[in-house]
């Protein structure tokens, strides 16, 4: 994978996960959830997590890219 695709991976997944964050945002405010309890939904979902995993994972790889 050169550059470009990493910075474009990066883009979308990061685009991705914005959208699932605001989603459950949006829901629990509708359900009138406490906003300690969406961030804790926030914080152990496992989708999130993984997405957060990823974005580090291209990270290095992008990191790792640039010096060479």
């Amino acid at each position: 994978m050169d550059q470009q695709d990493l910075k474009l991976s990066k883009k979308l997944i990061s685009s991705y996960k914005k959208r699932l964050e605001k989603e459950i945002l949006d829901r629990s405010m509708k359900l009138k959830i406490p906003q300690n309890k969406f961030e804790e939904i926030i914080n152990n979902n496992n989708e999130l997590i993984n997405l957060k995993k990823t974005l580090e994972d291209l990270e290095t790889e992008f990191e790792s890219h640039s010096k060479v």
